[in-house]
Formats: C-alpha cells, sequence, structure tokens
C-alpha cells in the first residue's frame, strides 16, 4: 500500500514537472532573439506575406495568449504541428524515438556493466598495478569530451581502416537490413557514448567496493568462516553497487544531452540530431515537443531508480 500511495505522488509530482518544463522551454524559446515568421518566409519576403505566416501560426498573439493556447494543446496531447516539416510533432517524435532509445540503452547497459567489472577488479586489487591502470585509462575516459571521442573513432575506424560506417542509419532503417549491419552501425556511437560512461563508473564502483569491503558486517562474516568468494559477491558487491544505480539515473540525464552532440557527429537519426536540425531551422513546436519528451524520459527513468534501490536494499523506505 506504501508503494502504491508513492507511485501515485511521484506521478504527480512528475506531471507538475513536465508542466513546469513546457512553460519554461515555451518561455524561453519564444523570447529568444529573431523572428521566426521572418526565417520562415525569408528575408526577401514582403511584410504582407510575413504577417500572413504570423497570424496562421498564431505568431502575432501576445506571448501569454500563445503560451495558454499550446498549453491547452498540450494537455489534450497535441503537440502541434511542425514548421518546416508540416507534420504532426508527435508523429515526427515518434518516429525518431526508437533510435534515440536504442542508443541510450546500449551505451548505458554496457557503460555500467563494463564500468562495474573494472571498479570492482581495481578494488579486488588495491594499490596493485592493475588498480593504477585501471584508475588511469578511467581517468583518461572520462575526462576526454565525447564528441572529440567520436571525431578520432570516425577517422581511426571509418576514414583510416574502412572497418565501421561513420553515419548512414537514416537509409539503413529504410532498407531494414540484417541485424549484423545494425550493429555496423550502432558500434561507433554507442562505443563514444561507452568510453565516457565506463570512466565515471568505475571511479564510483572502484571507491565504492573498497569501502564496502571494509565495513564489520563483511569482517563478521570472514570471522565466521564464509568463503571470501560468497562475502566479496553476495554482500559487498551487492551493497556496492547502490552508488552505481545513483549513477546510472545521473548518467540518464546527461545522456539527453550528450546524445545531440553524439547523433550530430554520427548522423544518428534520433531524437538528439532531430532537436539540433529544429534549433538550426527555429521549429518552435518541434524544439519545445522533442524537450518535453525528454523530460519525461528522465522523470519516468528516475523513478524507475528509485525502485532499484529499493530491491538493491531492503532497508531503504520509499517515502
Amino acid at each position: 500500500m506504501e508503494r502504491v500511495a508513492y507511485l501515485i505522488r511521484r506521478v504527480l509530482e512528475m506531471i507538475l514537472v513536465v508542466l513546469v518544463v513546457a512553460v519554461l522551454n515555451f518561455t524561453l524559446i519564444h523570447l529568444a532573439p529573431g523572428d521566426v515568421a521572418v526565417y520562415m518566409a525569408g528575408e526577401e519576403a514582403g511584410p504582407e506575406y510575413i504577417a500572413a505566416i504570423k497570424h496562421d501560426y498564431g505568431l502575432d498573439l501576445p506571448l501569454h495568449l500563445q503560451l495558454g493556447k499550446y498549453m491547452n494543446r498540450l494537455l489534450h496531447g497535441d503537440f502541434g504541428r511542425s514548421f518546416t516539416r508540416g507534420e504532426p510533432v508527435a508523429d515526427i517524435i515518434i518516429g525518431r524515438m526508437p533510435a534515440t532509445l536504442l542508443l541510450m540503452a546500449s551505451s548505458l547497459i554496457l557503460g555500467a556493466l563494463v564500468g562495474t567489472l573494472g571498479g570492482t577488479l581495481a578494488a579486488r586489487y588495491i594499490g596493485s598495478k592493475v588498480d593504477y591502470w585501471i584508475s588511469g585509462l578511467s581517468v583518461a575516459a572520462y575526462s576526454t569530451p565525447v564528441f572529440w571521442l567520436g571525431l578520432m573513432l570516425i577517422y581511426a575506424f571509418s576514414v583510416h581502416l574502412n572497418w565501421l560506417p561513420s553515419s548512414g542509419m537514416m537509409s539503413f532503417l529504410e532498407e531494414q537490413r540484417g541485424i549484423g549491419d545494425t550493429l555496423r552501425h550502432m558500434a561507433l556511437p554507442v562505443l563514444s557514448l561507452t568510453i565516457y560512461y565506463v570512466g565515471q563508473n568505475i571511479k564510483v564502483a572502484r571507491a565504492s567496493v573498497a569501502e564496502a569491503i571494509q565495513d564489520d558486517y563483511i569482517t563478521t562474516f570472514r570471522a565466521v568462516g564464509f568463503r571470501e568468494r560468497t562475502v566479496f559477491l553476495k554482500h559487498a558487491l551487492r551493497n556496492a553497487l547502490l552508488p552505481i544505480v545513483s549513477m546510472t539515473g545521473l548518467q540518464f540525464t546527461q545522456l539527453t544531452a550528450g546524445a545531440v552532440l553524439t547523433e550530430t557527429v554520427f548522423s544518428w537519426p534520433g531524437m538528439g540530431q532531430l532537436i539540433f536540425q529544429a534549433v538550426l531551422a527555429r521549429d518552435y513546436p518541434l524544439i519545445m515537443g522533442g524537450y518535453i519528451l525528454m523530460s519525461v524520459m528522465v522523470v519516468l527513468f528516475t523513478l524507475l531508480v528509485d525502485f532499484v534501490y529499493v530491491a538493491l536494499d531492503p532497508r531503504i523506505e520509499l517515502k
């Protein structure tokens, strides 16, 4: 019963957060310098044509009235129509979401698994050469800008070695090829994001595991006669996973921003590239729809992290 009440409260909080994000996005975007009607009509267009565009899209109304109409449509599930594409924003976003979810899920899962294994290995042999090498590589990994790493991977594996494609995922999806081609197109963008998150997770896992194996209850298990492997895997490592879960939640929020750079570098047909193109075209409905969807994804993932946290440590209460 407590979990149901917690879930209801969190859902209400999530709705409030998304509405606040929608209002802020709308206000900030429409206060940006420049006139989107002039951009749509062209610099050589006459004032009558520009005025007609403003009237058709409701851009001639005061800002508070535009906001009211937009929020009313949003509450009815209508994200509006794209200025540049002429299609419903919801349809455009739905078409791009699978590619983004595939990229984000692959990067987060691989980053968490490899980072946890690397950090655990470093903590198990703390102070040794293994620890120094793993820790050094982790610092290099998370200190490297994602976009620069993506460009270097393209140069190495696409330009120089010609092993992997650097782009073309859009045409590939339209042709519906096999899983092998999917993995080849995914390899470089997933690798660039995974390397960055592996570096973060190694540092967190190493510190967490090193602290866990020194706790009193671990010493008690050893004194009672439990095998070292059982103590480490069943007790120390499980508690050490909690900071990794928290870090994964933070990484998801970072990934929504990092996806814009990564998808642009690799021409990945996902939400990040879509938002980037919408910003260049000043397509307000598409920009706002993309950001709202990203905020929904973040709050849903945060809720999932809370329940995973409780599953790993029953002593934690949902409040």
